[in-house]
């Protein structure tokens, strides 16, 4: 059931619920409605919550008085232009934990990403604490150095090995960054497009982390080191089998400070003119 309720007092029939609706579920008659038969086929995107102008529409229990506003404060494009351009990956923690609080909502926010079909099932698997996450990092050093003693590292991890010695050596850590924080972002396999929704995800997480001046790293080499060394990483920080990994992101307070932009090549376009 999709729990679809009008308050008809606060209806003005204005139609742009059944305008909006990408699946054209709803019908005018006078009011707002969606005939039982065609319920499955809701994509459950809310769009018709979301442009309901006098809030008189509800879905799936969600109620509008429980929605963000659109009105108020939206960031200048000048700003946000800003954050993109002077953001950088941050290699340098301090060793300092960041409010539980502030990490949820950091998530909170990033489960707004948009995701293909409008899945919205991704994953995040964090480690919030140092403690964790230091044990985690031993296991992760422990399982590279045992794929390579037994032969079973593929050549393109090679460097990984070496990486694992250093730590052996003087425990500087070169895959974590002694960062006090990981998010592992995953989806099921069967989605439409899992890994994608996942680094979507993860950068909404980043962008907003930046504006609260905390800095992230994504981290492909954790990555590979669960998907491809020792699947048994996987299980022990309690990733489904059935999932993608699509991305890893450490992230903390950084103990690095920069002063101004790099200055970007750009990219390459490709711009399609098409013979009319």
């Amino acid at each position: 059931m999709l729990d679809f309720k009008i308050e008809e007092e606060k209806c003005i029939e204005c139609a742009l619920c059944a305008q909006d609706c990408p699946v054209r579920i709803i019908k005018m008659d006078p009011k707002p409605i969606i005939l039982p038969n065609k319920e499955k086929n809701c994509l459950q995107c809310q769009h018709c919550l979301a442009i309901c102008p006098t809030g008189a529409l509800s879905i799936l229990g969600k109620k509008p008085d429980d929605s963000v506003l659109v009105k108020g404060e939206i960031p200048k494009a000048q700003t946000l232009s800003r954050l993109i351009k002077t953001r950088r990956s941050i290699r340098k923690y301090k060793q300092e934990e960041i409010e539980p609080e502030l990490i949820q909502e950091l998530m909170d926010t990033a489960s707004y990403a948009p995701t293909g079909h409008n899945d919205n099932a991704v994953l995040l698997s964090l480690i919030d604490n140092k403690s964790d996450l230091e044990k985690f990092r031993e296991q992760v050093y422990v399982s590279i150095k045992k794929a390579k003693e037994t032969g079973s590292l593929e050549k393109q991890y090679e460097h990984l090995s070496v990486f694992q010695k250093v730590w052996e050596s003087s425990k500087t850590d070169i895959i974590f960054r002694d960062a006090p924080h990981l998010l592992i972002a995953s989806a099921p396999s069967v989605d439409s497009s899992p890994e994608a929704d996942c680094l979507i995800t993860l950068s909404y997480f980043e962008l907003l982390a930046n504006t609260h001046g905390i800095g992230t790293l994504w981290n492909g080499l954790v990555k590979w080191a669960i998907n491809d060394i020792d699947p048994n990483l996987r299980v022990l920080i309690g990733i489904p089998e059935s999932h993608t990994i699509g991305y890893v992101l450490l992230f903390g307070k950084p103990d690095v400070k920069y002063t101004r932009s790099i200055q970007s090549d750009g990219l390459k376009i490709n711009r399609i003119q098409l013979e009319k």
